[in-house]
């Protein structure tokens, strides 16, 4: 199969705060010719090939597009960067991939999204990005070869309702340590009649809570568990 450099989305755990929210691209997608972009101007040095970003986040399309400009510019090679719809990259990208002109650089979510696509990725283990990488932990290696290389790592520690910390008078900046939390906890625990609430609960299951609790905040202990 064509192999395409790959980078990887190694957790992608803000999704249902922030991407999530997003509505959709804001980039058409590539003609059929895959052509991108012209360079920004005539004295602009000329290259061979192109490139064709496929990008996860919505949020981070001003910023991408803007890098592909600045990167034409500098070197003369066209890049085209397209935005898959919020929640619909795994499809976009399964669709995108059976063309001619197919995504030089894509996103996997982590050990689980690269199971699909690892016979379309790069080996990156001479790359200049890999040589910088301080750690090594989160890049999808699998021996020598290297398939990915994380560029986005969110995890949560304690998810805290800044709403209700402040009905009980307290901001974050008020927890800086464990015995900041244990104050802060037995204080609003002690006034949770008075309150209406007490200072810590179980997560909902149901759709608007699950990929938050149930994925994220499990992630980081069950990899390390596996580990």
């Amino acid at each position: 199969m064509k192999k395409v450099l790959a980078l990887v989305l190694a957790l992608c755990l803000a999704l249902s705060l922030a991407a999530c929210g997003g509505s959709g691209s804001s980039s058409s997608m590539p003609a059929a010719s895959g052509s991108g972009s012209e360079p920004a101007a005539s004295t602009t040095p000329t290259a061979a090939g192109s490139v064709y970003y496929l990008n996860f986040k919505p949020e981070q399309d001003e910023a991408w597009q803007a890098l592909a400009k600045a990167y034409t510019a500098e070197t003369g090679v066209p890049v085209t960067v397209v935005t898959a719809a919020s929640g619909e990259y795994e499809t976009t990208l399964m669709a995108e991939m059976g063309k001619s002109e197919a995504p030089t650089l894509f996103q996997v979510n982590g050990p689980v999204g690269l199971a699909n696509w690892k016979d379309y990725c790069y080996d990156l283990s001479g790359s200049d990005i890999y040589t910088q990488l301080t750690s090594d932990d989160y890049a999808l290696k699998e021996g020598d070869t290297v398939y990915g290389i994380a560029y986005v790592i969110e995890s949560y520690g304690i998810i805290t309702n800044k709403t209700l910390l402040e009905k009980a008078g307290y901001t974050l900046e008020d927890i800086q340590s464990f015995e900041d939390l244990k104050k802060v906890a037995e204080d609003i625990t002690s006034r949770k009649d008075e309150l209406g609430f007490a200072a810590f609960t179980s997560a909902g299951m149901d759709g608007s809570s699950d990929w938050r609790f149930k994925t994220h905040l499990a992630n980081l202990p069950v990899y390390f568990e596996y580990q």
